[in-house]
């Protein structure tokens, strides 16, 4: 079965950095673009970012462009969010997700979650 588990998050300051991960499992890992999409209390599901299959294609959201850096280790089974510069406003739950061709908000498997909160 797929699994998909996020770790990584907790709570830092405004301006602080924390890396999450995502290690997966039971697809093929190679073949599926990962995305990270992060929901607030009360608010919907937003794009994050995405890269392809071999990572040298990515994509952001405004709001975390030139902030947030999205890798994945395909040895691994990895994805990862490098969050640097951190805002109150990033404040969510933190998912990965996966689909075959990178289309935003349509996701075949997706992850349980992992809270950030940007607090002083």
């Amino acid at each position: 079965q797929v699994h998909m588990v996020e770790s990584g998050g907790g709570l830092v300051q405004p301006g602080g950095s924390l890396r999450l991960s995502c290690a997966a499992s039971g697809f093929t890992f190679g073949t599926y673009w990962m995305h990270w999409v992060r929901q607030a209390p009360g608010k919907e599901r937003e794009f994050v970012g995405g890269l392809n299959w071999s990572g040298d294609i990515t994509r952001y959201a405004d709001s975390v462009k030139g902030r947030f850096t999205i890798s994945r280790d395909n040895a691994k089974n990895t994805v990862y969010l490098q969050m640097s510069s951190l805002k109150p406003e990033d404040t969510a739950v933190y998912y990965c997700a996966a689909n075959r061709w990178g289309q935003r908000g349509s996701y075949q498997f997706w992850g349980q979650g992992t809270q950030v909160t940007v607090s002083s």
